[in-house]
């Protein structure tokens, strides 16, 4: 059985749902994560999307974060949020989500950003990342296909970023960081790393400003995390860059996986 799972920040599902809802009919994933939805669940614009056959679970506590994952090969064993995380500030976010889909179990993240390496958003992401770290070994403990996917706000290595020189001071490069995302794999993932359909580095991110993507200025922060018996079935992956052209994109180009099971 032929399986094509995705995962998509969308920077703000409302205003992106027309651009949403044509990928979904020209891409037809059976599996879309999606990140940064920046609206409530009761809010999420769920009967356009329902009505191509997709079953919802929906996560957003309000104007920053949430997640999602859409199906059309069944969603069970829902669950918001992953156990025992931290909030910022004295309050929840929503930013992890996991389901099952016609065996494979899923999880959609979206890591906090960490700001600046001062901040205490920065410390944050760290915690969260070790309570990803404690979910992931309990899903892999048992026997079935597992990926987590999702915008990670992390470049694994220095050829990760368009230029190392101009983010030595930031966020989503810091050895920390780095090193967290790296206990993440060691528990037993392996990174599907994306072809890209144009360049040599398959960037998913590029800022707005500046004529970033045009030039191809990017990150590859959002990732695909897998263990080996959903890594052993992919027949291909890619970043579909053509999602980040046109008028009123999102930041991110989505990432595109097709298994064979």
């Amino acid at each position: 059985m032929s399986v094509r799972v995705a995962t998509w920040n969308v920077n703000s599902i409302v205003p992106r749902l027309p651009r949403v809802l044509d990928w979904l009919d020209s891409t037809a994933p059976d599996v879309l994560c999606l990140q940064e939805l920046k609206n409530t669940t009761e809010a999420f614009p769920a009967e356009e999307i329902a009505a191509r056959g997709y079953e919802i679970a929906a996560y957003g506590l309000g104007r920053w974060n949430g997640v999602a994952i859409l199906s059309k090969i069944g969603l069970d064993d829902v669950v918001r949020g992953l156990p025992g995380e931290p909030g910022f500030d004295g309050r929840a976010e929503a930013r992890a989500i996991g389901a099952t889909c016609g065996g494979i179990r899923i999880w959609s993240v979206y890591v906090p950003n960490g700001r600046e390496p001062e901040n205490p958003h920065y410390a944050y992401k760290l915690t969260w990342l070790e309570k990803l770290r404690v979910l992931v070994a309990e899903e892999l403990a048992r026997d079935r296909p597992f990926a987590v996917l999702g915008d990670f706000n992390v470049a694994p290595a220095d050829e990760d970023v368009w230029d190392i020189s101009v983010f030595a001071d930031s966020t989503h490069v810091t050895e920390p960081e780095r090193a967290a995302l790296k206990k993440l794999r060691d528990e037993g993932l392996s990174d599907v790393f994306p072809r890209p359909l144009k360049y040599e580095h398959p960037f998913t991110y590029w800022d707005y400003r500046g004529g970033n993507f045009p030039n191809n200025r990017g990150m590859r922060i959002d990732l695909v995390y897998a263990n080996d018996a959903f890594a052993k079935a992919v027949t291909d992956s890619y970043v579909d860059r053509n999602a980040r052209k046109g008028k009123g994109p999102s930041d991110h180009a989505p990432i595109v996986v097709d298994l064979e099971r």
